[in-house]
């Protein structure tokens, strides 16, 4: 079959897009397991830090594929879940480069990623209860830890969209560019990411992921569970060593 997700490489930063615009980018059989097949790929590969997931066309993606699913062909993945992504175990950095609406599943992708990058003709919404569905690939509780609750709130229960600025005031979205420049800005933020080590930039995130709406306590349990697996690594001595010697760091990420 074609590719309908595609994925490339550009020295340690991962491009993964969706490619059915004809279809709104829904996902389908096909599009999850491609999704999933590429993340494994992008997970192993050792000089891979950073990934972005893109979409071409005027539709980032309008959700799950009902053709598909009426099918009878599952749209989950066993690992990965809805989309190949959305519950799967990701140890990198993530970057959803928004242009266009991203609905219902497409949101839910949006949400399974760390960072948004959103033109400004990328709207955002769960419209699920229209169809007397609800949003089941974590968008209910992912929505909510990531914007104000009413808000998400309103979004569950109205099935309305939010626009690309308004998402960006409520802090889903991290930078809001230009319509055709989603891909560019997120490799920029990809940039920014990939100049520190690796493993440091994974150990963080995890932390970031793994302490939200916990207590202190367990908060400083959990960093300092992250920090010992840092100290092990050779990057923790070139670190100090490239300041001493007045050049920048070269990672191993190891």
């Amino acid at each position: 079959s074609q590719m309908i997700v595609t994925y490339e490489k550009a020295g340690n930063i991962g491009l993964f897009t969706l490619n059915r615009p004809d279809a709104r980018n829904a996902v389908s059989h096909e599009v999850s397991s491609q999704m999933e097949a590429h993340l494994d790929d992008f997970e192993s590969d050792n000089e891979a830090w950073v990934g972005i997931l893109a979409a071409n066309g005027p539709v980032f993606s309008a959700g799950a594929d009902l053709k598909s699913v009426s099918s009878g062909k599952g749209i989950e993945t066993e690992k990965g879940g809805f989309a190949g992504l959305v519950r799967y175990p990701r140890t990198k950095p993530l970057i959803a480069a928004v242009d266009g609406p991203a609905l219902a599943g497409g949101l839910e992708i949006v949400l399974a990623c760390d960072l948004v990058v959103a033109s400004t003709s990328a709207t955002f919404g769960i419209p699920e209860v229209k169809r007397s569905l609800i949003a089941g690939a974590g968008g209910l509780f992912r929505l909510p830890a990531s914007i104000a609750r009413n808000v998400a709130m309103e979004l569950a229960l109205t099935g309305d969209s939010i626009s690309a600025e308004r998402a960006f005031q409520l802090g889903l979205v991290n930078e809001l560019c230009e319509p055709g420049t989603v891909v560019s800005s997120a490799e920029a933020l990809a940039q920014r990411i990939a100049v520190n080590a690796p493993i440091a930039v994974r150990e963080s995130r995890k932390v970031v992921m793994e302490t939200q709406g916990m207590s202190d306590e367990q908060g400083w349990e959990i960093t300092k569970q992250h920090f010992r697996v840092v100290v092990k690594t050779e990057d923790f001595n070139e670190g100090p060593l490239a300041f001493v010697e007045k050049r920048d760091p070269v990672w191993k990420g190891r």
